[in-house]
């Protein structure tokens, strides 16, 4: 931080107490900010309780002000009035300083072309220590590149985001996370072996199967296996129980003996059915099964097969028909002599995945100046006391990380290390540097800026594959309509699935806790436990952390009594029922549910950050369901009125002229075999 400390005598004392949000009474006391107090400076007392300080710099030999609750360094002496500070000391409801609303809500061009750091969000800050203000006669002083530095976004770039909403979500505090800070040479490491994992499972299932894998089946893998994970990688899967992923094996088993494709048209129908006929007569021969097995499925094999060269003027329906009658007979026994050869295939990336796992952090431990604690709480300590929700904080220091170069190619921003590239347009490249500057404490001079970038990247592209459309429906996000309508009539401020490239607030919960919070991550959502707050989930489909997410809700819920509310969105999957669907429909804080028809509404893409404007929303070919989950003191604060979600619902539908919707685009993935698509529908969000 400049090398400049603070006088701790001369530090302000906090606030006695906050206003909390109009709602019921609360029986405990308001959340405060995160701070460190001390004896009253030399000030006013107005300016000592709005969190002002006045420190001395050493390098300019001359008193500065400092205010501890938005980070802000002045060189002249602060002029109240932005706020109340009396009602509001924290500045959470503070007006716009900037004209009104809107214009505050679109000034991100502003900001970005302006050299002083804009206010930070004091939910944001955990204990900081205040930083020299920049001037321009501080030598050395500088911003992350200012031959870079344009505006990066033009008046007519769209915006997808608003980064001025101010949290309501509240939880204990908590200590920094013992997590290894990340590294580009680390994060390149990560890749390579997660693509040799990725070409590993291709060929386990080529080899034992004759199958390609299930389309983004090792995508959903990493997100099951993370679910349950205890081990150290952020990314890979090491120390599961079970080390079979009941995810994997049932996708590669619903591709034995061959995938079943959507049908439109009959010569496809008897294409298939004959070619599964063929290849279920085939494993069943060349595999050790039983008699009994065998006399089964050749006897209905070759049935088909005859039935097919008598008939050549059945219909598309009597093929189907045909076909699900023999998978119903055949589907079992098949499954019985594969069974040990998928679960091999499970175990072995299961063994790899941990293997490289350890092999990733001993590098990474040698790389650190100072070696990380053994053991260190994580969770909030006893008595921990009530604050606004703030980014993640890593205890282990990062070192100096190595140079990552930036160019711009027309509005996509470039970043390459040793060769290896990541992309990302011009928006959402400024939008990371405002999450950075709102969230990251430890580097104010943005000297490890483009190598978190870099980082951050990487970690998402390795997480959704490379491939032709590959992860398109991961990451996918609610259109800023349904947001905007979430915010003004049910108070949410808040996403408990998310990234910082797809995040509507600033505050959120993500996948990655090391690479995500200095870009403004809560962390995951499992392991977040907020005492009250306004929250949109939006969880991957996946049906094991969609059940997680479930029994997670049901203990916050339950263990608070002040006003929780979760605004839910899951795919309305009824052929079967998910198991996540069903509980939660039956749940006793279900207030209200809303059922989003398919082809009417649409999702933005997971690849917002990359793609092409016209490619940037699709219609969703399922329908979703939205579930208003509530504890009694959150149900008399944001009540689902009829009014607020009929809004809602109508927010959902897409503009009729809307050359940004695509009906044509990336194809949504198509349905698994036994009657159930679901997993293979993944419009994933980021958990």
């Amino acid at each position: 931080m400049c090398g400049y400390r603070v006088d701790e005598s001369k530090m302000a004392s906090d606030p006695a107490s906050v206003k909390g949000d109009d709602g019921p009474a609360s029986s405990q006391a308001p959340p405060l900010s995160p701070n460190t107090p001390a004896k009253p400076p030399e000030l006013p007392d107005e300016l000592v309780q709005a969190g002002w300080s006045k420190c001395w710099s050493r390098r300019e030999n001359r008193p500065y002000y400092f205010n501890r609750f938005t980070n802000q360094s002045l060189w002249e002496v602060p002029v109240l009035g932005q706020h109340d500070v009396i009602s509001d000391p924290l500045g959470l409801n503070a007006a716009p300083a900037e004209g009104d609303a809107n214009g505050r809500k679109r000034r991100m061009s502003e900001e970005q072309s302006s050299n002083k750091r804009p206010k930070v969000c004091l939910s944001n800050q955990l204990s900081v220590e205040p930083s020299t203000p920049i001037s321009p006669s501080t030598p050395g002083v500088k911003p992350w590149a200012p031959e870079e530095r344009q505006t990066l976004t033009s008046p007519s770039t769209p915006i997808y985001w608003d980064l001025d909403v101010q949290t309501n979500a509240v939880i204990k505090e908590r200590p920094p996370l013992p997590l290894l800070p990340p590294h580009p040479e680390i994060e390149l490491q990560r890749a390579q072996l997660v693509t040799k994992l990725r070409q590993h499972y291709h060929e386990l299932c080529l080899q034992r199967e004759g199958i390609d894998p299930p389309r983004e089946s090792f995508n959903r893998w990493l997100l099951e296996r993370k679910v349950i994970d205890k081990g150290l990688d952020p990314l890979l899967p090491s120390e599961c129980d079970p080390p079979i992923s009941p995810s994997m094996f049932r996708e590669v088993m619903g591709d034995i003996p061959i995938r079943l494709a959507r049908i439109k048209y009959k010569e496809e129908a008897r294409k298939l059915l004959f070619k599964y006929a063929e290849a279920a007569k085939k494993m069943i021969d060349s595999r050790n099964a039983s008699p009994e097995s065998r006399k089964v499925v050749k006897w209905n094999a070759e049935d088909t097969m005859n039935w097919l060269r008598r008939d050549h003027s059945a219909s598309k329906e009597d093929y189907m028909e045909r076909l699900e009658h023999l998978r119903l007979q055949c589907g079992p026994h098949v499954a019985a002599v594969a069974k040990d050869s998928v679960e091999g295939i499970c175990s072995k990336i299961y063994q790899l995945s941990a293997d490289y796992s350890r092999r990733l952090r001993q590098t990474h431990l040698g790389l650190l100046q100072t070696p990380p604690p053994s053991e260190a709480p994580t969770a909030p300590v006893p008595g921990a006391r009530l604050v606004y929700c703030y980014p993640l904080r890593l205890s282990v220091p990062s070192p100096v990380l190595p140079r990552v170069e930036l160019h711009f190619e027309n509005d996509v921003a470039c970043l390459r290390f040793k060769g290896e590239m990541v992309k990302v347009n011009r928006g959402h490249f400024s939008k990371l540097e405002l999450l950075y500057r709102y969230s990251c404490v430890d580097d104010p001079r943005f000297e490890k800026f483009l190598s978190r970038v870099w980082c951050l990247l990487k970690r998402y592209q390795m997480m959704f594959g490379s491939g032709t459309h590959e992860g398109t429906g991961l990451q996918g996000a609610l259109p800023v309509s349904v947001f905007e309508v979430l915010h003004r009539q049910f108070g949410v401020s808040f996403e408990c699935f998310a990234s910082p490239l797809n995040s509507y607030f600033k505050q959120f919960c993500s996948a990655f806790s090391d690479t995500d919070g200095f870009f403004g991550s809560r962390g995951p959502f499992l392991s977040f436990t907020p005492a009250s707050g306004s929250f949109e989930a939006n969880p991957p489909f996946c049906e094991e952390l969609m059940d997680a997410m479930v029994s997670h809700f049901e203990e916050l819920l339950s263990s608070s009594s002040e006003p929780l509310s979760f605004v839910v969105f899951v795919p309305d999957w009824r052929d079967p029922e998910t198991p996540a669907l069903t509980r939660m429909e039956s749940s006793r804080f279900l207030r209200e549910q809303l059922h989003v028809p398919p082809f009417e509404h649409e999702y933005r893409s997971g690849s917002q950050h990359t793609c092409k404007r016209e490619d940037m929303s699709y219609r969703a070919v399922h329908g979703t369901a939205v579930l208003f989950l509530q504890n009694d003191a959150g149900f008399a604060k944001w009540p689902p009125t009829p009014d607020g979600v009929a809004e809602l619902g109508s927010a959902f539908k897409p503009p009729k002229t809307n050359s940004s919707t695509s009906t044509s685009g990336p194809a949504p993935p198509e349905g698994r075999p036994h009657g159930s698509n679901r997993a293979c529908w993944s419009l994933i969000r980021g958990f």
